[in-house]
């Protein structure tokens, strides 16, 4: 799958409410095929048991969780040295 499919498809993920954010970084992500569990651990790491993302480790569900955490996330401030 393209990149650019696979965005297409994690922002209708997000738009339709399929991504339920549970508790300690888990969420169930209701895709196409069934739904699946995505892990984000404190790196911003993600994980998802989807058959894709075992095989290509990426797929639309995690980005999904990605795109959705970004939303979250107030804006990083960058220190000025001086």
């Amino acid at each position: 799958m393209s990149v650019d499919r696979m965005v297409e498809k994690a922002k209708k993920l997000l738009d339709s409410g399929r991504v339920e954010r549970l508790m300690g970084g888990h969420y169930n992500v209701v895709g196409n095929h069934g739904t699946y569990s995505v892990v984000m651990n404190n790196k911003g790491e993600v994980r998802c048991n989807c058959p894709g993302f075992r095989s290509r480790w990426r797929c639309s569900h995690s980005l999904a969780v990605i795109l959705l955490t970004m939303k979250r996330r107030p804006p990083r401030r960058h220190r000025q040295t001086v």
